[in-house]
C-alpha cells in the first residue's frame, strides 16, 4: 500500500482487498526456494500483511515495510503468534534497513505509486541496494486496456461504479463499495476515488464516505523494462498473470521478476 490512510479505510482495505489468482502460490513457490537456502524476503508496500502474512506461515523469514503506521498495527495485530515476521515502516523511495535479502516483492501495483521516472528509479535503486547476490525482485503491476483508459481520458466511465459488499467485523451491517476512475494521458496519471456507503437496517444507506483521489502512474512494458535497466537490473522474466502465460495485449497484469546486476 503506497498512501497514508485514516484507521477506518484501513479496515475497509483489509476486508476488500482479495488476493489475485495464482498470486499466493508464485510467490510462495519462489519463496519456499529462498527459504531452502536460509534466505530472507523483503515486501515492498505491504499494507495490513496480506501477502506477508501467507508467506510467514510458511515458516518463511519474511519483512513487511510501508509507509502507513496504521496499516503495520493492523499486520502486528494479525501477526503476534508469528516470530519470522517483523513489520517496519518505510518510504519506498528512501528506506534503508541495513540488511539485504534474497527475494524482494512489490505486490498489488503498489509500485504505480511511484508517479515520476525520479521516483521511480529512487524505489528501485533502493531495492537494488537490498538485495543480496543473484537475488530477485518481483514486481507486480497493472496491465491496462488502452481503450479504458481512452474512454476516461475522454471523461466517459468516470462515474462511480460498484467493486463490492463487504462485512467488517467493527462495523454493523455490511458495506458497499464504489471506485470512480479518471486518467490524465499527458502524465500517464489514473486517479481513483473510493467511496464506501454503510448499510443499515432494511438496507438503508447510514453513512457514505469518500476517500482523496488515489494517484497511480500507468507504467507501459517498454517504459518498465527501460526502468529496470537504469537501475542495474536484467529481466529475467515477463509475465501475464501469475501462472506464467506469456504477458498478450488482453493479459489484465504485468508480472516483472529481475535480477540485480551487481559490480
Amino acid at each position: 500500500m503506497g498512501q497514508l490512510v485514516d484507521e477506518q479505510e484501513v479496515q475497509l482495505y483489509d476486508v476488500a482487498v482479495p488476493d489475485w489468482p495464482g498470486e499466493i502460490d508464485f510467490y510462495r513457490a519462489l519463496a519456499i526456494q529462498i527459504k531452502v537456502r536460509g534466505g530472507s524476503v523483503l515486501e515492498v508496500g505491504c499494507g495490513t500483511g496480506r501477502v506477508a502474512l501467507q508467506l510467514a506461515q510458511e515458516s518463511i523469514s519474511i519483512v513487511g515495510m510501508d509507509i502507513s503506521p496504521a496499516m503495520l498495527t493492523t499486520a502486528r495485530q494479525k501477526s503476534h503468534e508469528l516470530p519470522n515476521v517483523r513489520w517496519v515502516e518505510g518510504d519506498m523511495m528512501s528506506f534503508d534497513l541495513g540488511e539485504c535479502f534474497d527475494l524482494i516483492i512489490i505486490p498489488g501495483h503498489s509500485f504505480q505509486f511511484m508517479l515520476t521516472p525520479e521516483d521511480q528509479l529512487a524505489c528501485l535503486n533502493c531495492i537494488h541496494q537490498h538485495l543480496a547476490p543473484h537475488g530477485k525482485l518481483v514486481l507486480h503491476i497493472n496491465h491496462d486496456d488502452l481503450c479504458w483508459l481512452g474512454g476516461l481520458a475522454e471523461g466517459r466511465e468516470t462515474d462511480f461504479k460498484l467493486k463490492g459488499e463487504y462485512h467488517q467485523d467493527t462495523m454493523q451491517g455490511p458495506v458497499r463499495a464504489w471506485t470512480a476512475w479518471s486518467y490524465d494521458a499527458r502524465t500517464q496519471t489514473a486517479s481513483a476515488i473510493d467511496a464506501w456507503e454503510f448499510i443499515g437496517e432494511g438496507g438503508k444507506v447510514i453513512e457514505r464516505k469518500e476517500s482523496a483521489p488515489k494517484r497511480l502512474h500507468v507504467v507501459f512494458p517498454f517504459e518498465m523494462k527501460h526502468l529496470l535497466a537504469r537501475a542495474g537490473f536484467e529481466v529475467e522474466a515477463l509475465y501475464g498473470d501469475f501462472f506464467q502465460h506469456e504477458l498478450q495485449n488482453t493479459s489484465p497484469d504485468m508480472i516483472w521478476v529481475a535480477r540485480a546486476q551487481k559490480q
